[in-house]
């Protein structure tokens, strides 16, 4: 159990306007293409590269970027025409530069732990989590599912560069990106040699089945046609699949407890994508629930149920799937309506990088005490059961004062 506290030293420098990301120059792995490893588009998978410095130089963060998934062809044709299936229309939207924020970024204040790493962005292109390989390209379409081969050329070049050698590597990702790393985690410890210290980290990666929730249909129906789409029968961990059908394998929940590599969770017990789009399907969703969902001020006493219904199940979910473990997991599990938090983004007052933390400790502080066995670090805040509104915490006490008075009437 922890409460949430607030790390004032970092929260003021954010306040006074001072902290700011890196911008890093976003390349094309042009060699990859000679494998079949492409975007949904056939163009060249791209990647961002910021070299480690200082006491840094030994120790190698890779990120994989999120963006959900195309469960059909249609919305992976879709994808081609932006960043999440097209690395050429990621370079012409970027204009060829990202910026490194969060745990990425080379300020040592924010992340104190990994500012002078090694920083190796994998943008995502394929929609399947990097866990695709259809050798044959669709004939009407001219669509490509080789999310595993632009993987694998990743790791390959990230060795040719000089990751073999590390004292220190971490593998983390956002969203799809986190259950790409959770699928990933084992396969990229087996990189390094024993003496390297690898661990793993899922952001809002964790996507619950939630089996006696609400819409839990419409979750197994929608990782069955992203598993169909994409051909990821036999890619998925025969760990899963020897004990579960292929559909169930998507979810973390029959994924982590078989991880073998130290790994650590950052999520949300209101996770905004899952509340948002997991528990009514699209043509199932209300105005009213859209309404509700885009701002926490306009749900009524029942929709906060359903999201505090979702939190009961998430918390016991994680909680059931950890102690299931094969080995000991770390985790920053808070209360805030929220999504995604390793890419830290100025003015994000409920970022939990720079504002409110668990046992007084920002998620880069959390990761870095795991990381280095200073803490187990396994935190998660029971003590909030409503959404912490992070459209401004001006509007909380409105939001609280809401649901007291639809549970007193």
């Amino acid at each position: 159990m922890a409460t949430l506290l607030l790390p004032l030293t970092i929260l003021s420098l954010v306040t006074a306007g001072i902290v700011a990301a890196h911008n890093v120059s976003i390349s094309l792995l042009d060699s990859a293409v000679a494998r079949g490893a492409v975007c949904l588009d056939g163009t060249p998978p791209a990647y961002a590269y910021s070299p480690g410095f200082g006491d840094g130089v030994d120790n190698w963060h890779v990120f994989l970027q999120g963006g959900g998934w195309c469960h059909n062809v249609d919305n992976c044709l879709d994808r081609t025409r932006d960043p999440k299936g097209s690395s050429a229309k990621l370079m012409t939207e970027q204009n060829g530069v990202v910026s490194f924020g969060g745990m990425l970024d080379a300020n040592s204040t924010l992340n104190p732990d990994f500012y002078n790493w090694h920083v190796f962005k994998i943008f995502y292109c394929d929609g399947s989590s990097f866990m695709s390989d259809v050798e044959d390209v669709d004939p009407k379409h001219n669509l490509t599912y080789r999310g595993a081969r632009i993987y694998d050329a990743m790791m390959d070049e990230l060795l040719r560069i000089g990751m073999g050698n590390a004292k220190n590597a971490l593998l983390s990702g956002t969203s799809a990106g986190g259950l790409a790393t959770t699928l990933h985690c084992d396969k990229f410890q087996s990189l390094f040699h024993n003496t390297t210290k690898v661990k793993c980290v899922s952001d809002s990666g964790f996507f619950v089945h939630g089996e006696h929730f609400m819409g839990a249909d419409w979750r197994e129906a929608y990782f069955f046609s992203v598993i169909s789409t994409h051909g990821l029968t036999n890619m998925l961990p025969t760990s899963c699949t020897s004990k579960f059908s292929s559909t169930l394998c998507l979810f973390p929940e029959n994924l982590v407890p078989d991880i073998q590599t130290p790994l650590f969770l950052i999520e949300s017990a209101f996770d905004k994508y899952q509340i948002s789009n997991n528990v009514f399907s699209p043509s199932d969703a209300s105005p009213r629930w859209i309404n509700c969902i885009n701002n926490l001020i306009f749900c009524n006493w029942s929709e906060i149920k359903i999201m505090k219904d979702f939190r009961y199940t998430f918390i016991n979910t994680l909680k059931s799937t950890i102690e299931n473990s094969s080995s000991r997991r770390g985790y920053f599990v808070h209360s805030c309506y929220q999504h995604g938090h390793m890419e830290y983004v100025r003015g994000s007052t409920c970022s939990l990088f720079v504002g409110n933390g668990l046992a007084n400790k920002t998620i880069a502080q959390a990761v870095g005490d795991w990381f280095f066995d200073r803490s187990e670090f396994q935190e998660m805040d029971m003590l909030n059961d409503l959404p912490r509104n992070c459209t401004g915490f001006d509007d909380q006490p409105t939001l609280e004062k809401k649901c007291r008075d639809h549970i007193h009437h």
